[in-house]
Order: C-alpha cells, then structure tokens, then sequence
C-alpha cells in the first residue's frame, strides 16, 4: 500500500510542513528560505554522501544518504514533484532495458 511506503509517509510529512510553516521547524525553514537555499543544501548533502563513501565508515554513510535523500524530498516538494513521479520515470526506465 502507498501509505505504508516510508517516502510516501516523509513526504506527506514535508507537504504538511510546507503548508503550515510550523514556527520550529527545519523544513518549514527550508521553503522560507526558498529555491537557493534548499539547492545548495541538496548539494551540500551530496557532497557529505560523497565524502562518506570515500574516507568514512558505513555508518556516517548511512547518515549522509538519509540526509541526501530526505533533501532531494524537499526539493522535489517545493518543484510541485512527488516521489512517486520519480518512481515512475524508474520503472518506465527498468521496463525499456
């Protein structure tokens, strides 16, 4: 079921952060701060996965890939995409090779 997929319920969580700009929260901060800001931490983040994979150990790279994907939601949130747009494109993908 949708509801049970962990994306699905995180980004349903960062939908309802967008729309009620919780005082305390991150992500809230993130959409306030706007395209710039939730890009470059995008980045940063994949730069941290990166730097992880290459001279950390498993668990710091665990870290970083939850921090990358649950930023990529983020963006995607605020580009009016949803994870399940992304995983349709992957499956049209696995179904042409």
């Amino acid at each position: 079921k949708m509801e049970e997929k962990l994306f699905f319920r995180l980004s349903q969580i960062i939908k309802k952060r967008k729309e009620d700009l919780p005082k305390n929260s991150y992500v809230a901060h993130l959409f306030k701060k706007g395209k710039v800001k939730i890009a470059n931490k995008l980045g940063e983040e994949a730069v941290e996965t990166i730097t992880a994979y290459l001279y950390e150990g498993k668990k710091e790279l665990l870290e970083e890939s939850a921090d990358l994907i649950f930023h990529l939601l983020v963006l995607l949130e605020d580009s009016g995409l949803t994870i399940e747009e992304v995983e349709k494109t992957l499956t049209k993908r696995m179904k042409n090779d």
